[in-house]
């Protein structure tokens, strides 16, 4: 949309699935555009890119790691979208201020022309000893098809609703490749691709991705996504 302008010099890969553009900003920092609506999903520390950018009519929080709010950068990016409605997580909401609506799995809501859906509401176990923490997965779509698009922040958890595109964590200190699999599986998309991978060597990476491509559902299209470059799947 030319209202969106970031002051990078690129922006990361752009995916259009019908009538839904996604631009990926690296790990696991997602812009949606659709229905003449666009959202932006968990911009971290990790992420680059997103800076800058105006004309949001939604900012979505999955939970409250730093690789998913980058606190040092986010007020900039609100300051620079006064208008953008603010979701996060209920421990996230909390932390970042009245501005901020809490979403709980099972929430529905509008923003402009897209459903959104909260699902999951925890996050995946990183090890026993340590506090649980929330994770609102985010389904973004129409009443018709409520996911288009599910982004499920640090979680492998299955929704009910029929997925069309998967942003999948590729890679995390909380999974095993065998998990990551298996998930891909269980939500069987038509389109995945692959978030949450700044965490690995971009020289490594091609391990789990192989292992994605190649075990995927016959039905379900894994893809990765070359830096300034658009693709129509």
């Amino acid at each position: 949309m030319e209202s969106l302008r970031s002051t990078s010099c690129r922006r990361e890969t752009a995916l259009t699935v019908g009538n839904m553009r996604l631009t990926h900003f690296g790990h696991s920092c997602v812009l949606v555009e659709l229905n003449g609506t666009t959202v932006l999903l968990d911009p971290g520390n990790f992420s680059h890119g997103f800076e800058g950018i105006t004309g949001l009519d939604a900012i979505l929080i999955t939970h409250q790691h730093p690789d998913h709010v980058d606190l040092e950068r986010l007020p900039a990016l609100l300051q620079a979208n006064p208008s953008a409605q603010l979701y996060a997580d209920p421990m996230t909401a909390s932390q970042l201020g009245e501005r901020w609506t809490t979403t709980n799995a099972g929430d529905v809501f509008t923003v402009g022309g897209i459903q959104v859906t909260g699902v999951g509401g925890t996050h995946a176990v990183i090890h026993p000893e340590l506090p649980t923490i929330d994770n609102t997965g985010y389904l973004l779509g129409t009443p018709e098809n409520p996911a288009q698009l599910f982004h499920p922040g640090d979680s492998l958890f299955v929704p009910e609703q029929k997925v069309d595109v998967l942003a999948i964590p590729a890679a995390a200190p909380w999974s095993k490749i065998s998990e990551t699999v298996d998930f891909l599986r269980a939500v069987a998309p038509r389109a995945a691709f692959p978030i949450h991978q700044a965490i690995v060597a971009e020289q490594a990476r091609g391990i789990f991705y192989g292992r994605l491509t190649e075990m995927a559902d016959d039905a379900t299209e894994f893809r990765t996504f070359a830096e300034e470059t658009s693709v129509e799947i």
